[in-house]
C-alpha cells in the first residue's frame, strides 16, 4: 500500500455508501452519519494529515462495534476506532467508517479498590477517571499533557505516556485485561494465560485459536531479530510489541501485546486497568536558565533527587503563554526572562521529605552553576499558572506561525537515554538550522523526550521537501544515539514508513506477519505501523482547495481571512475538555464532535473551501453545527490558538440572513436596548407576559421564547431618571453630565469617568448602577453617565452586523467627542463594556474613534479597588460578618478578554468576606441563548454541569456574587439563589450602611431582577 485515499467519489463509492449506511442504522443503535460535514469533521485529527471517512458511526456498545465492523467487511471498506482524536501522527483518521468510541462508551464501570483496578470503556477520559479514583487515594498512572480529553481506548491505541513516565511508566504497564473485536468481528477477552489455558485457546477453530496457535510460532521464529532489532531504551511506543511475547517469563499476554497497535489488530470495547496511589502532596522547583543546553545540562541533578518528572520548555512557548490570557499568570511570577524553564516536580505523602528534596535540589544547582534562580512552588496556589502552563505546552507550539508556515508534528517524540540528552538536542539542532526550520523545544528531559515542531508550509511543495530530509536525518540520528523515533505518540501516517528501516527487514516482517494473522483482510485502520504511505501523502494543508472570493463585515486579521481564521484550529481537542474552564460549554453538554470549537472550526473550513463560499455559509447542516455555539468567547481566552468561534459565527450568521432572511426572534433581540427602554417606561404593565401562562404559551408559538424561563423584570426608575432627578449642582469646570460626588466624600478628586448605562444595568438592574456610580463619587471621580448610545453587543451576537456597525460607530464617537481624553470609561455589564474592546474592533478597525475608546475601556471593579488601595473609599470593618463566603461566578466575555482578577480582589478587600472564585464554566444562559425555546434544554444542562452544583452545596449564608446579567439571571432560575453583582457587595459594606435591610444573604422574591 503507497496511498491512502482521501475522497475521490464515484457511482460505485456512492452505492456502498448508502448501502453500508443503510445497514448501519438497521443493525446499529447508536447514531450513524455519513453527511458531508460530519465526513470533513472526522477527516482530520490533531496531526498534518486529512482522509475523508465513507461515514462515522458512534457506537453505544460492543455489540453495536461488532456490528460496524461486520458491515464494514463485508463491503470491503476499512475501520478506524476514534476517541478524542488528539493523535499527533495521524492514527485516527482512515478511510472507510469512523467509529468515534467517545461519545457513548465512556462509562467507568466499576472501580475495585481492593485490587486497585477500574474497569472502563474506551472513551472515558483520563481525568475523569481519575476523578471518580481520587475520593479512594488512587490514580491512573499515565499522565498525559492531554489528560483531560484524552480517552483511555486511545492512550492503548498509542501506548501513551507522560511527564510521570520516569515513575510510573507507559500505559503498557497498567494493562491487565481488555474485551475486543476482532477483525472477523467477533469478541474476545485477552488477558495473561498460562501455557495450558494457551493451548486450550489454540485448539479452538475461530480466528482467537488462530492468534494463540499462530502468534508463538512467529515469535519463536524471529526471536533472534526481536532481539537484536527491538530498540533498546525502554520508552517506545513504536511498532508491534513482539518482546512483550519474547523470553520465557514473559509468559503469554495478548492484552499488553496489543497496547500501541493504533487499532491496526483490534478494537478495544472495555479495559481492566492497574490504579496507583494517588501522591498526598506535589512540589515543584522551576529552574531559569539562559539557555536550553543550561536546562538540559541541569537534568542530572534533578534526577539525582528522585523526582516525579523533569520537564523544560524554551523560550518560544514562553512567550506564547504571555500572549493568551489563559496562561500569562506565569510571567508575573518568573524571575528576569529565561531563555529556558527545568520544572523539576516531587510527589509523595509527606509535605517536609518533598521539600527537603527541593531544597537540596536547589543547592545542587547553586553549587554546579546551574541556571540563575530557582523558584520554589510548594502550595497548589503557588503551582496552579506553572501547571497550566506546562499542560498546554504542546497545543502553544502549535498556537505559533510564521506566516504561511505551520508548527508540524513529524520529528517531535523522539526520546534517547537523558545521559546523552545535551548531545543529542545540539545534533537535533544543527539538522535544523541545515535545513533553514525554525522550532520551539519543549520536552520530558527525565525520560529524554523532545518534542520538537519545526515551522513548515507544506502547501509548498519544496518545504514538504525540506521535511522529508529532516524526518530521515532525524530518524538516522535517533538510532545513532540508541533511542527510538516515537517513544509516545505512536507510528501513525507520520513514522509509519520508516519503521522497516528501524526495526530491519527480518523483524519488520515479522511484524507484517502479525498484521495478517490478526487482519488478513487489511481492515484495521490500514496503512499505520507497516505497508504504510509515505509520511508526505494525505497531508492536511495541500488538500483544501483555493479560498473563493468572499467579502466579509468583520475583519480577520490573520493569513486567509476567515478561513484562515478558521482554519488557524490544530485539532489538539482541548475544546473537548471537561470539568475544568469554560470552553466549550455546549460540548460538554452533549459530547458531539460537531459541537465543539474544533468542530465548528472544521465545518466552517469546509464551507469556506467552497468555489462559492457566501452561499455555503448559508447552508442549513452548517447553520446546525453552529447552532448551540453560545458565543461564550472562551475558545479566545482558552484555545491555544485562540480560534475566535464568537466572531465566526457571527460573520456566518450575516451570511445565513443574506441567504435567508432574517428571523423575527433575531430582530426582536438585536433591539434589547429599544425593548429594555419601552419596557421600564411602561412598568408594571410590561412585566405581565412574564406572568401570564396564555401570554408565554404565545411568545413561544410567535417568537419561540421558552415558557419555562421567567422573563426580566423591568423597573419604571430606570437608571437615567434616578441619575438626573438627584439634582446636584455640576463642580465648577466639569464635563457636561457630570455629577458631584456626594456629601460623604472627602477624596481627591480623580477626574472624570464614563460610565456606560448599559441596556441591562439602566432598565432591569438599576440598584447595581447606583451602586456603582456612588462607589465611584465616593473614590473621587466625577461621574458622567452615557446613555445615548447601544453597544451593539446584541446585534452582533445575531448576526446583524450591519446594524452592529451602525451602533458601534456611533457609541464610539459620542465618546470619543464628549469625553476627556484619556479618561476611563466603564460599566458593570462585562457583555457590553467587553464589546467596546473586541467586537467594535473587528466591525471598524481602522476607525480612530474606536481605536481611542477601546483603549480607555477599563472595569470598575479596578477603579474602586485602587481607590481602596490609596484610602479614598474605605469599608466599615464591621459591615460584614467575619468568614462570610462569597462564591463568585465570572462572566464568560470577562474572562475571555480580560480575566476576572480584578473583581476577585475587589470582593476580597471587603473586611471580613472569604472569597471563593468558582470554576463552573459558563453558566449556560448567554444573552438570549437560554431564552429560546430550542435551546433552553442545552441552556440548563450547562448550568446543571457544575455551576448549580457547586451554588447547592452552600449553605445559606454564603452570598452569591456574578458579574454578568445573564449568569445573575441563569443562577436564581437554576438554584433559586439571588446572585449579587459585586458592586452592590462593596456598596453594602460602606461605613454607615452595613448589610442591612439590602443583605445579600436573603434571597429576595424576583431574584437577580431586584
Amino acid at each position: 500500500m503507497t496511498a491512502i485515499s482521501g475522497d475521490a467519489p464515484s457511482a460505485a463509492a456512492d452505492g456502498t455508501a448508502r448501502g453500508v449506511e443503510a445497514r448501519l442504522r438497521a443493525e446499529v443503535e447508536g447514531k450513524v452519519l455519513f453527511d458531508d460535514y460530519t465526513r470533513h469533521l472526522f477527516s482530520r485529527d490533531a496531526s498534518m494529515y486529512a482522509i475523508k471517512p465513507l461515514g462515522v458511526v458512534f457506537p453505544r456498545h460492543a455489540g453495536d462495534v461488532q456490528a460496524a465492523v461486520r458491515a464494514a467487511a463485508e463491503a470491503g471498506v476499512p475501520v478506524v476506532p476514534r476517541g478524542a482524536g488528539t493523535s499527533l501522527a495521524g492514527q485516527t483518521i482512515g478511510p472507510g467508517l469512523v467509529l468515534d468510541m467517545s461519545r457513548h462508551m465512556n462509562r467507568i464501570v466499576e472501580i475495585d479498590t481492593d485490587r486497585r483496578t477500574a474497569l472502563v470503556e474506551p472513551g472515558v477520559v483520563q481525568d475523569q477517571l481519575n476523578r471518580a479514583a481520587a475520593p479512594h487515594g488512587l490514580m491512573f498512572g499515565p499522565d498525559t499533557s492531554t489528560s483531560n480529553r484524552a480517552t483511555v481506548g486511545g492512550m492503548i491505541g498509542n501506548n501513551s505516556a507522560g511527564s510521570g513516565s520516569i515513575r510510573y511508566g507507559m500505559t503498557i504497564d497498567h494493562v491487565r485485561e481488555l474485551d475486543v473485536v476482532l477483525s472477523d468481528a467477533t469478541p474476545a477477552r485477552f488477558a495473561p494465560v498460562d501455557e495450558a489455558v494457551r493451548e486450550q485457546r489454540a485448539a479452538l477453530p475461530t480466528l482467537e485459536g488462530r492468534l494463540y496457535r499462530e502468534l508463538p510460532h512467529i515469535v519463536r521464529e524471529n526471536a533472534a531479530a526481536i532481539a537484536a532489532g527491538m530498540p533498546r531504551f525502554w520508552r517506545r511506543a513504536c511498532g508491534y510489541r513482539l518482546d512483550r511475547l519474547a523470553g520465557e517469563d514473559a509468559g503469554f499476554d495478548l492484552a499488553k501485546f496489543v497496547v500501541g497497535s493504533e487499532g491496526t489488530l483490534v478494537l478495544a470495547t472495555r479495559a481492566l486497568v492497574d490504579l496507583v496511589p494517588k501522591p498526598a502532596r506535589t512540589v515543584i522547583a522551576v529552574g531559569h536558565f539562559t539557555s536550553v543546553a543550561g536546562a538540559i545540562a541541569a537534568t542530572e541533578d534533578a534526577l539525582a533527587c528522585d523526582p516525579a518528572a523533569v520537564e523544560m520548555m524554551d523560550r518560544t512557548i514562553l512567550d506564547l503563554s504571555r500572549q493568551k490570557i489563559e496562561y500569562a499568570s506565569l510571567g508575573s511570577i518568573l524571575e528576569g526572562d529565561p531563555e529556558a524553564l527545568l520544572f523539576v516536580s516531587f510527589t509523595g505523602d509527606d509535605e517536609r521529605e518533598l521539600v527537603g528534596r527541593l531544597e537540596r535540589l536547589t543547592a545542587l544547582w547553586q553549587r554546579h552553576g546551574h541556571g540563575y534562580h530557582t523558584l520554589q512552588a510548594v502550595t497548589p496556589q503557588q503551582q496552579g499558572s506553572l501547571l497550566k502552563v506546562r499542560k498546554s505546552s504542546l497545543g502553544l507550539l502549535m498556537a505559533a506561525s510564521e506566516g504561511t508556515r505551520r508548527p508540524l508534528a513529524f520529528i517531535e517524540d523522539t526520546a534517547v537515554d537523558p545521559a546523552r540528552l545535551g548531545e543529542y538536542t545540539r545534533r537535533f539542532k544543527q539538522v535544523l538550522d541545515r535545513h533553514g526550520l525554525n522550532a520551539g523545544f519543549y520536552g520530558h528531559c527525565s525520560v529524554g523526550c523532545l518534542h520538537i515542531r519545526p515551522f513548515v508550509d507544506t502547501a509548498d511543495p519544496s518545504q514538504v521537501a525540506t521535511m522529508r530530509s529532516v524526518a530521515e536525518e532525524i530518524k538516522d540520528l535517533v538510532r545513532e544515539y540508541g533511542g527510538v523515533n516515537s517513544s509516545e505518540h505512536g507510528d501513525g501516517l507520520a513514522r509509519s514508513e520508516f519503521n522497516r528501516e528501524i526495526f530491519g527487514d527480518e523483524l519488520y516482517e515479522a511484524m507484517r506477519r502479525v498484521k495478517g494473522l490478526f487482519d488478513p483482510d487489511d481492515r484495521l485502520n490500514p496503512g499505520k505501523i507497516v505497508d504504510a504511505p509515505s509520511m508526505t501523502d494525505n497531508l492536511r494543508d495541500p488538500a483544501l482547495p483555493p479560498a473563493g472570493p468572499l467579502r466579509t463585515r468583520l475583519d480577520f486579521e490573520v493569513v486567509g481571512g476567515m478561513r484562515g481564521a478558521a482554519d488557524r484550529c490544530m485539532n489538539i481537542g482541548l475544546c473537548r475538555k471537561d470539568g475544568s474552564g469554560t470552553m466549550c460549554p455546549s460540548y460538554m453538554a452533549t459530547l458531539k464532535e460537531e459541537d465543539s470549537t474544533r468542530g465548528r472550526a472544521n465545518a466552517l473550513v469546509k464551507a469556506l473551501s467552497d468555489p462559492d463560499p457566501h452561499r455555503a455559509l448559508g447552508d442549513g447542516r452548517l447553520h446546525e453545527v453552529l447552532d448551540l455555539c453560545l458565543m461564550c468567547k472562551a475558545c479566545k481566552s482558552e484555545c491555544p490558538l485562540g480560534v475566535d468561534m464568537a466572531t465566526l459565527k457571527a460573520e456566518t450568521l450575516a451570511h445565513h440572513h443574506d441567504e435567508h432572511g432574517v428571523p423575527r426572534r433575531s430582530r426582536l433581540f438585536a433591539s434589547i436596548r429599544v425593548l429594555n427602554r419601552l419596557g421600564s417606561a411602561t412598568a408594571p404593565l410590561s412585566n405581565l407576559p412574564g406572568r401570564l401562562p396564555l401570554l408565554r404559551r404565545l411568545l413561544d408559538r410567535l417568537l419561540g421564547i421558552t415558557p419555562f424561563r421567567p422573563l426580566p423584570v423591568y423597573v419604571r426608575g430606570d437608571l437615567v431618571s434616578w441619575f438626573r432627578r438627584r439634582g446636584r449642582k455640576q463642580p465648577p469646570g466639569a464635563a457636561p453630565g457630570t455629577r458631584s460626588p456626594g456629601p460623604r466624600s472627602a477624596a481627591a478628586p480623580q477626574g472624570t469617568v464614563t460610565f456606560l448605562a448599559d441596556s441591562f444595568t439602566t432598565y432591569t438592574e438599576p440598584g447595581i448602577g447606583r451602586a456603582a456610580v456612588e462607589l465611584l463619587e465616593l473614590a473621587g471621580w466625577q461621574v458622567a453617565l452615557e446613555s445615548r448610545g447601544c453597544c451593539g453587543r446584541s446585534a452582533f451576537s445575531k448576526g446583524l452586523l450591519d446594524k452592529a456597525k451602525d451602533q458601534a460607530r456611533g457609541l464610539a464617537r459620542l465618546l470619543a467627542e464628549t469625553t476627556p481624553p484619556g479618561s476611563p470609561v466603564v460599566g458593570c455589564e462585562p457583555s457590553c463594556l467587553m464589546t467596546l474592546r473586541d467586537e467594535h474592533r473587528s466591525l471598524l478597525p481602522d476607525d480612530p474613534a474606536v481605536a481611542d475608546v477601546s483603549g480607555r475601556v477599563r472595569q470598575v471593579e479596578e477603579l474602586l479597588a485602587e481607590a481602596l488601595d490609596d484610602g479614598r473609599l474605605r469599608l466599615d470593618p464591621d459591615a460584614w460578618p467575619a468568614g462570610r463566603r462569597i462564591l463568585y461566578h465570572g462572566h464568560c466575555h470577562q474572562k475571555a478578554e480580560v480575566g476576572t482578577a480584578a473583581t476577585v480582589a475587589l470582593l476580597k478587600r471587603i473586611p471580613g468576606a472569604e472569597v471563593v472564585e468558582l470554576d463552573a464554566g459558563c453558566c449556560g444562559m448567554a444573552g438570549s441563548f437560554g431564552f429560546e425555546s430550542e435551546h433552553y434544554e442545552t441552556s440548563m444542562t450547562v448550568g446543571n454541569d457544575r455551576l448549580f452544583p457547586a451554588i447547592g452545596a452552600e449553605g445559606e449564608q454564603t452570598v452569591v456574587a456574578a458579574s454578568g446579567v445573564s449568569c445573575r439571571q441563569q443562577i436564581f432560575h437554576g438554584t433559586r439563589r439571588s446572585a449579587w453583582h459585586p458592586v452592590e457587595l462593596v456598596r453594602a459594606a460602606l461605613p454607615g450602611e452595613g448589610v442591612g435591610a439590602e443583605d445579600p444573604a436573603a434571597v429576595p422574591e424576583g431574584g437577580a431582577s431586584r
